[in-house]
């Protein structure tokens, strides 16, 4: 007999990538994971994956049981989900990918009091800069900033993201200030790795443009970009939730010109054709509502 224990710790080692993570992720102890796997292979009479010291791999039986594995766990979830929005409760389990500056400074905060407020939900909360499929990591839905172009993805807007053009006084001061977007061309530029040279774009009456200029450093990290901002190594192009506090205290000056960045939004996506959860919606909402529109940490808002 095929127990729903079994696809659960099938499908919770896939997503998570060995059995030990799976198994804090469920709660269990390792044993008891393996256990489930073993008594779910001998139930199918199959391999589903391969084990080795070092990694998990999936047989080609485990690729096929696996899509419908994990929609029969979804399914389940939901269900149950459901039947506790009918009492007026949110609760259940909830995974969630997001950009690690925002999540430590912004979405961390933000979410604390309403997981006080519903502590029956069980969220996971993946803090990290690295661009996640959604779909295929096994996340409810991800938060980030900026474009979302995976069209496999349904994406709500949760507040405006304003971009800001910005050095330190004593690089200012040393290099000159940049008046023009063609200005910029001499300057050095500190940029955001996961993005690239070219995402300092700029809106402009012809539409828009990129500029380039010189590469002072690449960094993959929010934090890191604004303090080597800080320290007078270049210009960086920060999200004014980065930003707004050292521009408030005098340690980072927004620049001028002539031109603004293009507009964007942080979103939370979640995959194409699944139904979201009453929880995921609700911390949707809510976090709309403590974000606010213009954002609480845009210094012009």
């Amino acid at each position: 007999m095929i127990r729903i224990e079994g696809i659960a710790a099938f499908v919770a080692v896939v997503e998570a990538g060995s059995v030990s993570e799976a198994a804090r992720r469920l709660r269990l102890s390792k044993s008891v994971v393996s256990e489930r796997l073993a008594e779910l292979e001998k139930s199918l009479g199959g391999i589903l994956l391969h084990r080795t010291t070092r990694k998990l791999t999936l047989t080609e039986d485990g690729t096929v049981f696996l899509e419908r594995a994990a929609r029969i766990v979804r399914e389940i979830e939901e269900a149950a989900a459901d039947m506790a929005e009918r009492r007026g409760t949110l609760s259940g389990p909830i995974r969630i990918a997001a950009p690690v500056t925002f999540g430590r400074m912004h979405l961390g905060p933000a979410l604390y009091p309403f997981l006080a407020k519903h502590p029956e939900i069980e969220l996971t909360l993946d803090i990290d800069d690295r661009r996640v499929d959604a779909a295929s990591d096994g996340y409810d839905a991800i938060i980030r900033n900026g474009p979302i172009a995976d069209s496999r993805l349904v994406a709500w807007k949760l507040t405006r993201s304003r971009r800001l053009l910005c050095a330190s006084p004593d690089y200012l001061a040393r290099q000159g200030i940049p008046s023009s977007l063609a200005d910029l061309n001499g300057h050095r530029g500190i940029f955001y790795t996961n993005r690239g040279v070219a995402d300092w774009r700029f809106q402009t009456p012809e539409g828009a443009i990129v500029v380039r200029a010189k590469l002072a450093l690449g960094i993959n990290n929010g934090d890191m970009l604004r303090d080597a901002a800080i320290a007078g190594l270049g210009i960086a192009l920060l999200p004014a939730f980065i930003a707004g506090p050292a521009i408030r205290e005098g340690r980072l000056a927004e620049i001028d010109v002539g031109h603004r960045p293009e507009a964007e939004f942080i979103y939370m996506a979640h995959p194409e054709g699944r139904n979201p959860s009453a929880k995921l919606r609700a911390i949707a909402d809510h976090l709309k509502k403590s974000f606010g529109d213009p954002p609480y940490w845009d210094p012009a808002g």
